[in-house]
């Protein structure tokens, strides 16, 4: 394991957020985009498109494509970011596996609470299959709260009379809007981005006033994951957000559902972006690659 690599990128963080300060919501997409653009993004071809009425960014590799495709879902508290902020993990995840992806640019909080971003989703992949895209031949990935709309997409298309996606995979998912985790306490002033005030707010742009005990809210306390596909998570331990990914786990575990909980020790929220600075974040891509290419190597 590269301690001496997690503790510079440790050092480069800070102690993080102490004290939480609210900001004007533009600033922080604009700070945020700013973040994003300095993680590398690996060569790959990309093109605009739309995609269930939504503008989208569509992700190939430089070589020869294989069969499949990746539905990405970007993250940034469900209020900020973009295609073009997750494109440095869509792009490891294209070259990694040969397949294409699609990543969906879906409304954001505040103008679009919930259950906007989750409707955007599901018209994505309805306009996939719709297209003549095989179910078992999709994938959908995200990261923080793209990773949570990977797990309630698949839990409104179940409510639609959908088939799901062929596999899951979640880089630090935000699955649990009631903020019940353990972790949220227990990893207060370790995890060096978000501080429980700082996601209690973005979780009130999303939520505009509505009640966070519902299954496509708080997935990781209430979601019936019967009949879903193979889930891969990944988390690090210095994260708030860590029991979200543990808790959905044990849901998937008692529902008869595949599911790999792979947590990393000692890394920061989706520490995946960190590629080429973090043996781990290059070590838990390749895992993520070899999964996408099994469950939809057929």
């Amino acid at each position: 394991m590269s301690k001496a690599q997690r503790a510079t990128v440790a050092e480069a963080l800070g102690q993080g957020p102490q004290d939480f300060d609210p900001l004007p919501v533009e600033q922080m997409r604009s700070d945020f985009a700013e973040l994003m653009a300095q993680f590398p993004v690996p060569k790959v071809r990309t093109s605009d498109t739309v995609l269930g009425e939504r503008p989208a960014v569509l992700v190939e590799p430089e070589g020869e494509t294989r069969p499949g495709t990746i539905l990405y879902f970007h993250g940034g508290s469900f209020s900020l970011g973009s295609p073009r902020t997750a494109m440095g993990l869509t792009a490891s995840l294209v070259t990694r596996t040969g397949l294409r992806a699609l990543s969906l640019d879906y409304r954001l909080a505040p103008e679009h609470p919930f259950p906007a971003a989750i409707e955007d989703c599901l018209a994505a992949y309805r306009a996939l299959l719709d297209d003549g895209l095989r179910p078992e031949s999709v994938a959908f990935a995200g990261d923080s709260a793209g990773g949570g709309l990977t797990v309630t997409t698949a839990l409104a298309a179940k409510r639609a009379g959908m088939p799901v996606p062929g596999a899951i995979v979640a880089f630090s998912p935000g699955l649990d809007h009631t903020r019940s985790g353990a972790s949220m306490a227990g990893k207060a002033g370790i995890d060096p981005f978000f501080t429980p005030e700082g996601m209690a707010h973005s979780g009130d742009l999303y939520l505009a006033g509505q009640d966070p005990n519902q299954e496509l809210l708080a997935p990781a306390v209430l979601a019936d994951l019967t009949g879903f596909p193979p889930l891969l998570l990944q988390v690090g331990t210095n994260e708030l957000l860590l029991d979200d990914s543990v808790r959905l786990a044990e849901r998937a575990r008692n529902a008869e559902v595949d599911i790999i909980l792979d947590v990393t020790a000692g890394v920061p929220h989706v520490f995946q972006s960190f590629v080429g600075r973090l043996d781990e974040a290059d070590h838990a891509l390749d895992r993520a690659a070899l999964f996408l290419t099994q469950h939809l190597g057929a």
